[in-house]
């Protein structure tokens, strides 16, 4: 069986890392590229706006992306969220 490659940021300390958080985590952190906005973000990761803002908000509490600006607010990650593990 094979294993699915969840990006190294997806993981979470605060919240319990269940499949579906982290396959959505990893879309969201890959679609994610300079600044962008939510409705930006969930289609590019082609996951719902109210998934993307939850995970948005969950990657935010733990520092891995930021919002800025006024609404609708553009995310963009911080240097913690531009890490990527070398394999």
């Amino acid at each position: 069986m094979g294993r699915t490659a969840y990006h190294p940021n997806a993981y979470l300390r605060l919240v319990r890392n269940v499949k579906s958080g982290l396959s959505a985590r990893t879309k969201i952190l890959n679609a994610l590229k300079d600044e962008m906005t939510a409705k930006e973000i969930a289609e590019a990761s082609k996951i719902s706006y109210s998934s993307s803002i939850h995970h948005l908000r969950l990657l935010e509490r733990e520092r891995i992306v930021k919002r800025k600006g006024k609404r609708p607010y553009r995310w963009k990650p911080t240097g913690m969220g531009q890490r990527m593990l070398e394999m």
